[in-house]
């Protein structure tokens, strides 16, 4: 009997010894670049330029932005996303950023997964990143809206890159619109992401120039009207 005991020992533990044994699953590749935990949060610089036709104007506006993750949420099948709130600071000539207190702007769901991040930005879900993050691989980032479709490609993973004057050592980007050879339209859009970070840099640029063309002449040197935005990280981190 004792003996019978001894091997059933001896069994059991041969068994959870194996399994701690076994490896773990290799991660997904390309989640480090959306991390998701709660008081994470990261600061812009956002700088925009509108070209108004009627009247003709170009008119800046500058500020600084901050995202941060602050709570989980759960739908009634029991899927994560998570609360993302942004907040505005105005730029102003005579106070200093530091002196202004935050002002909340917007609230943001973002939905993660092992195959895709979500970020749902005015009521419309764009689909950001998808996995594994792979040089060249192309989704439509429209894909859960009502907007069109919109071909969305890595142009590259995994580079080191310095963005308004930080130091990143994996970057990867995401080009969403690129039609600068039109001759009444220029548009350009596009993402980058570092490694632990998240969004580092964002462009949106549309320009029009429909009564003006000029062959050889681009239309960004011949601007009737449009925008040009840019979103660049200043700091992040957990608050």
């Amino acid at each position: 009997m004792r003996k019978n005991i001894a091997a059933l020992i001896f069994i059991a533990l041969s068994f959870f010894t194996c399994k701690e044994e076994l490896p773990e699953p290799a991660p997904i590749k390309g989640l480090e670049y959306y991390p998701l935990h709660i008081g994470r949060f990261v600061v812009y610089q956002a700088d925009s330029t509108v070209f108004t036709d009627l009247p003709k104007d170009t008119i800046f506006y500058k500020y600084l932005i901050k995202e941060k993750i602050v709570e989980e949420l759960y739908d009634n099948q029991d899927v994560k996303s998570y609360r993302l709130e942004r907040y505005i600071k105005l730029f102003n000539a005579q106070v200093s950023y530091d002196s202004m207190a935050w002002q909340i702007k917007e609230a943001w769901l973002v939905k993660a997964n092992n195959s895709r991040v979500q970020v749902q930005e005015h009521n419309a879900l764009f689909t950001k990143l998808i996995f594994p993050a792979l040089e060249g691989a192309s989704w439509d980032g429209n894909a859960y809206n009502t907007l069109g479709k919109s071909n969305y490609t890595y142009e590259y993973v995994d580079k080191a890159e310095i963005i308004n004057t930080r130091s990143f050592d994996k970057v990867l980007k995401v080009n969403q619109k690129i039609d600068t050879t039109n001759l009444i339209i220029n548009h350009l859009e596009y993402e980058q992401y570092a490694a632990n970070v998240g969004l580092v840099y964002r462009n949106y640029t549309y320009l029009e120039s429909t009564t003006s063309i000029i062959p050889n002449v681009p239309v960004k040197d011949r601007i009737e009207k449009g925008i040009m935005y840019t979103l660049k990280i200043v700091s992040y981190g957990i608050e």
